[in-house]
């Protein structure tokens, strides 16, 4: 395991709304890689999205800021309700996947 920058950081993010079906996977992947951070974006079984994404914490903060912010001013898709985050420590994960 590759060791992490002190200023980097570990969201994870559930994503409530209307979000599955919809793009939100491919959308979020292609905001973190613009950011630079790695992680996944992963359906789950009760209709959220659970983002995971690790980097400095200035951008995932930008991430976090993107994925709830209303209206849009970057074109995300579906309908964003509610986000839920949290924050821990990096695991130093490495890409970012759909899932």
């Amino acid at each position: 395991m590759s060791m992490q920058p002190t200023d980097h950081i570990r969201l994870t993010a559930f994503v409530h709304g209307h979000v599955q079906g919809v793009g939100f996977r491919w959308w979020t992947r292609s905001q973190a890689l613009e950011l630079g951070l790695a992680g996944s974006a992963t359906n789950l079984d009760d209709g959220r999205v659970c983002v995971v994404a690790e980097g400095p914490e200035d951008r995932c903060r930008e991430l976090l800021t993107r994925l709830g912010e209303q209206p849009s001013r970057h074109r995300r898709v579906g309908t964003v309700s509610t986000v839920i985050e949290q924050w821990s420590e990096p695991r130093g994960v490495e890409g970012f996947t759909e899932r």
